[in-house]
């Protein structure tokens, strides 16, 4: 369902991924515990004065406020990113904010189903809630599994829009190089998606999951410009390029897109990669630099008006 052919890094590559973990000496878990990072709620009582701010609360996992409307994205608030609640990756650092602290939803978007992306005990918290749930084609089945009401379900193709409200947010699927799948045996069942989110006076991107491909220039051309653009920078693997960026495609991407500010996103997490957990960021800063990229890295939990920003806060875990 790519675009472009794209190696999805399956069955064959198993045993030479496994190898490279076996072999790896990167500091892929933090040697130092990370945080606590704390949200202040009583923030979102009062307005972004720009009219956008935004709230990261890990991997990619963003509380966006735009325009006057607050949306969440991918939302995983589990310690694992795992189907079995004692194994797979765990997080470094506890969310910032308890679910039920969250202030006002008008929306929440489901990127597609991968385990980190889709997490089913933070959706059945939003069970028989109202709030719209924005998603990939053939996701709404887990969503309604999980509690939520098929009548606050929209599932989006690429290229397909829907407006938040009537007041003019409209958000809209786009194409991205990934893949699906909650198993060995059920891949590209659902489909994968980025998305442009258009408010009355701000547009950003959300990307979501995805290797680097030239559908950014398309999206960047048809879309754009972008104030900002919220790239994945980490999970990256000589065995699997095709469906992460890494920093430096992303960097890449975001240029593509148009972009004023770049926000790295699925990084500093999830031990998901045969990277350091820190490298990635450390990465993007060198590059930010040679292609003179301004970034936008608040510190896990705090409420951030967008702007050229770069909080350093991983430096102090090193």
């Amino acid at each position: 369902m790519n675009t472009v052919p794209t190696d999805e890094a399956g069955l064959s590559k198993m045993i030479p991924i496994l190898k490279e973990y076996i072999n790896n000496s990167a500091e892929n878990t933090p040697k130092n515990p990370l945080g606590p990072f704390k949200t202040d709620s009583s923030i979102y009582q009062k307005p972004p004065e720009s009219g956008l701010r935004v709230t990261w609360m890990g991997h990619s996992s963003l509380l966006i406020e735009i325009d006057g409307k607050t949306i969440l994205t991918d939302p995983v608030w589990s310690e694992r990113a795992s189907f079995l609640p004692f194994l797979g990756p765990k997080r470094f650092f506890e969310p910032p904010l308890a679910l039920k602290d969250l202030p006002h939803l008008d929306a929440i978007i489901i990127s597609h189903d991968h385990y980190d992306h889709l997490d089913k005990a933070t959706i059945k918290h939003f069970a028989g809630s109202t709030i719209p749930f924005i998603c990939t084609l053939g996701v709404a089945k887990y969503l309604t599994s999980y509690g939520i009401v098929a009548n606050f379900i929209t599932e989006l193709d690429w290229g397909d829009s829907i407006m938040v409200d009537q007041q003019g947010c409209v958000i809209t699927a786009a194409p991205a190089r990934h893949f699906s799948g909650r198993g060995i045996i059920n891949r590209d069942e659902t489909l994968w998606a980025s998305f442009v989110i258009k408010g009355n006076k701000h547009k950003i991107f959300y990307g979501a999951d995805s290797g680097w491909f030239d559908g950014f220039k398309k999206i960047g051309d048809i879309y754009g410009p972008f104030d900002l653009t919220m790239l994945e920078i980490g999970a990256y693997g000589k065995y699997w390029p095709d469906i992460h960026m890494g920093p430096d495609h992303a960097s890449d991407a975001h240029l593509a897109l148009r972009g004023k500010l770049m926000m790295p996103i699925h990084w500093g997490t999830f031990n998901l990669a045969p990277h350091a957990w820190y490298e990635p960021i450390e990465r993007l800063a060198t590059y930010a630099k040679e292609k003179d990229i301004k970034l936008f890295a608040p510190t896990p939990g705090e409420p951030t008006e967008v702007k050229e920003y770069v909080s350093g806060w991983w430096k102090k875990y090193l």
